[in-house]
């Protein structure tokens, strides 16, 4: 009865963490329209953390409540899921992605640079504030050029914001609304985060098994979900830009946001299976990443390959294989 009991305190703590964040996202939005932030800007910021704030929030608690292991099981969990789960899924469903020259030139060599700089800096098992702040600089220093050169934002999303600006134009003021929807999202992804983290630990007893197993697979593929949704969709319109530019960008946020930002609450601590297995894979799931892209297509035969690899680093993860 237990395992029943947490399992669905589990998936309905970690439903309205997404949700919450994606009104906490949506309402930072609109008063960044009020106050006539550029659409740039808001989109490389606002929008961009948006993603990844369930994995920020998590892994923030997950610190607090003294289970740091948790946080790159949440970053290396969701990273993996992204490629080898996300953009799996929406190569088969698109049949073909043709990837962006900039996300190539640019975007793809920031993803292993941060990737490289992750497996770096955990090497000796532990990540302090020291390390937080070198990849808070990287991540400040992709958002500064993303802003400068007026490149990140996707033409879908332009558009939204460009709507959106249209319509607050109109009221021109915030009142009350915005700024209650904004505190109540906010209280509620500290509620749900933390809840999400006792569910995690609660389980992990009961199985038997290590918090990081559960957050690596479990937590990663739930936070993991509205990229995946977001992605899907983009794919079947045949708009791949939006799906791999989701996808990158979620990923290099992750590894330098999502690690940098809970150092500054405690020293994490890196579990060994992480450091010989989990981290490495990732690495090289991210030189994959990069090499199936040197054509300029993502092919559905090579998404059906990276959700085989995908199903294999479950099974390994388990020890079941």
């Amino acid at each position: 009865m237990d395992i029943l009991l947490w399992t669905v305190a589990f998936v309905a703590s970690l439903a309205i963490l997404i949700k919450a964040a994606d009104y906490f996202t949506d309402t930072a939005e609109k008063i960044g329209l009020i106050f006539k932030i550029p659409s740039f800007i808001i989109g490389v910021t606002i929008v961009a953390v948006g993603t990844s704030l369930p994995e920020i929030a998590t892994s923030v608690s997950a610190v607090l409540a003294g289970n740091s292991e948790i946080v790159i099981a949440n970053v290396t969990g969701s990273n993996l899921a992204n490629i080898l789960l996300v953009l799996a899924i929406a190569a088969i469903v698109g049949k073909t992605l043709n990837v962006d020259k900039d996300i190539i030139k640019i975007d793809l060599p920031i993803l292993m640079g941060s990737v490289i700089l992750l497996f770096l800096t955990t090497l000796d098992g532990i990540f302090t504030y020291i390390d937080g702040i070198l990849c808070l600089l990287a991540l400040l220093t992709y958002v500064l050029y993303n802003i400068k050169s007026e490149r990140k934002v996707e033409a879908k999303d332009l558009k939204d914001i460009k709507k959106e600006r249209k319509e607050e134009k109109k009221r021109n003021r915030i009142g009350i609304k915005y700024p209650a929807i904004l505190i109540i999202s906010g209280i509620a992804i500290i509620l749900s985060a933390d809840f999400t983290i006792t569910s995690v630990i609660r389980l992990s007893e009961i199985l038997n098994i290590g918090k990081e197993i559960i957050a690596v697979t479990a937590v990663a593929i739930g936070t993991s979900l509205p990229e995946l949704v977001t992605s899907v969709v983009a794919a079947r319109k045949g708009n791949a830009g939006i799906a791999i530019g989701n996808i990158t960008g979620s990923n290099i946020f992750n590894a330098l946001g999502v690690m940098g930002i809970p150092a500054f609450f405690g020293t994490l601590t890196i579990p060994e299976e992480f450091i010989t297995f989990t981290i490495p894979a990732l690495v090289f799931i991210t030189i994959l990443y990069v090499f199936v892209t040197m054509d300029k297509e993502i092919s559905k035969w090579e998404g059906m390959t990276l959700l085989l690899l995908y199903a294999a680093f479950i099974g390994k993860t388990f020890h079941l294989i």
